[in-house]
């Protein structure tokens, strides 16, 4: 059984992003088809980074950054749940992806963005960078609106639920297909 970490993007106080990734992870748990496990970068307390080698050497100091290494690492897929910050996401997303390197390494990925208009731009700015960290993206991925998700508290579509469906059955099979490259 595949372990997919569903990574909660951002550390913001009073952040919409917690009650997306629980609906994420409620979701595919019903599913049956992986373990699915919440990842919280608040959890972390990565800051920025501070490792004096490169993370390529895997050689950390810090135990915040060995105990992030020992989350992910294990981890054979990613659903990340991201809201859009100024046509991007998050700082604090993006640096903990630069704390580690073989970690991510030949492991799919998929997104769950929301913001005005179901974060488009920070997806795209994501799938970039996990490309020069060998993480495979898939095509399915949710946009979240907070104009009609969150419209009275979060209570997003149907065809939301459909579409995150949808994502996991690609993360699920790319996750599947890359195994043999994680050894």
């Amino acid at each position: 059984m595949l372990k997919v970490g569903i990574i909660l993007g951002s550390t913001r106080p009073g952040r919409n992003g917690e009650v997306v990734a629980q609906w994420v992870r409620d979701l595919a748990a019903k599913r049956g088809d992986a373990d699915y496990k919440l990842v919280d970068l608040a959890d972390y307390g990565l800051g920025n980074l501070d490792e004096p080698q490169h993370p390529a050497m895997g050689n950390y100091r810090h135990e915040h950054t060995k105990r992030w290494s020992a989350t992910i690492a294990p981890l054979d897929a990613f659903v990340f749940v991201t809201p859009e910050y100024n046509n991007s996401y998050p700082g604090a997303l993006k640096n903990a992806l630069d704390f580690l390197h073989a970690e991510w390494a030949n492991k799919a990925a998929g997104f769950v963005g929301y913001g005005v208009d179901g974060a488009p731009r920070a997806i795209s700015h994501l799938r970039h960078v996990l490309g020069l960290l060998s993480v495979a993206t898939v095509s399915g991925q949710v946009g979240l609106s907070l104009g009609t998700d969150f419209a009275g508290g979060f209570s997003p579509a149907p065809s939301q639920e459909d579409r995150l469906n949808t994502l996991l059955d690609q993360l699920l099979s790319w996750g599947t297909a890359l195994r043999p490259l994680r050894g």
